[in-house]
């Protein structure tokens, strides 16, 4: 492993935002670059929308238009939903009444779901079918794929959610990456500042690299699973495939492909 985004995810499966990964040499650089990313690429809120309150109504956000949730008919297919207004089908995203969105650097993409009591800081790209659970804080600089889970109490801050990944329960995501299909347990924290002051550092195969940044959470390949009440110290990259069981701290440092982490 050369700790390059590569090594923890499958690049070649990204399509809108792979040139994010592509122009970093290392993993979390991505991190570096995510603001700048966002502001130049993200579609932002229309203004029919009220900020920095909780939305009386509900609305679904389609194609910049804004349309009262109380005139648009929600039928729920499996793990999705059809919306219908006057007959013809809305390719929207729902905001339920109760949920505050702070700014309108808010992308959110088709079948978004934003639940009451979830509060949302830009910039922020929310992708298509991501769920945005009650009481979840997205605090600014979240990039989520496709068909993601931002759950109930869920705090993220300066993160990339990759394609399917899902913080379902009371997490912690701070500074950092989460790689496709990637599950956190109930209670799982990302911890992203050291008790003590300095840049991140990562050790690995006998070399020390300097992050340059101050806070780090953790990076987990594509597939990583965490168990319930786990927690990862700042600066821990851990390979595609692996596990870390629960109430275990993992790191810092780098974790290989397919491990299980046990204490």
């Amino acid at each position: 492993m050369k700790l390059t985004p590569e090594d923890f995810f499958r690049i070649i499966s990204l399509s809108r935002h792979r040139v994010l990964f592509e122009e970093c040499v290392f993993v979390w650089e991505v991190l570096k670059h995510l603001r700048e990313y966002l502001l130049e690429h993200l579609k932002p809120l229309p203004s029919g929308i009220p900020l920095r309150e909780p939305l009386l109504q509900g609305m679904v956000i389609c194609e910049g238009e804004c349309v009262p949730l109380s005139e648009v008919e929600m039928v729920k297919e499996d793990r999705s939903f059809s919306l219908y207004h006057k007959g013809e089908v809305l390719q929207g995203a729902v905001v339920m009444a109760g949920a505050v969105l702070m700014d309108r650097e808010i992308e959110l993409s088709p079948g978004v779901v934003v639940e009451p009591g979830a509060l949302l800081y830009g910039p922020a790209v929310i992708g298509p079918g991501t769920e945005v659970r009650q009481g979840a804080y997205i605090r600014g600089e979240v990039l989520a794929g496709e068909g993601c889970v931002i759950g109930h109490t869920t705090e993220v801050k300066r993160a990339v959610f990759l394609d399917g990944a899902k913080a379902g329960h009371f997490a912690y995501v701070g500074d950092s990456i989460l790689g496709r299909e990637v599950n956190l347990g109930a209670g799982t924290k990302l911890a992203n500042l050291k008790l003590t002051r300095g840049h991140v550092k990562i050790q690995w195969q006998g070399e020390v690299y300097d992050t340059g940044l101050r806070k780090l959470g953790a990076v987990l390949g594509d597939g990583v699973q965490t168990g319930c009440n786990s927690v990862t110290n700042p600066g821990t990259l851990v390979g595609p495939g692996s596990l870390i069981l629960p109430n275990v701290t993992a790191g810092p440092g780098v974790i290989p492909p397919r491990s299980i982490v046990r204490k």
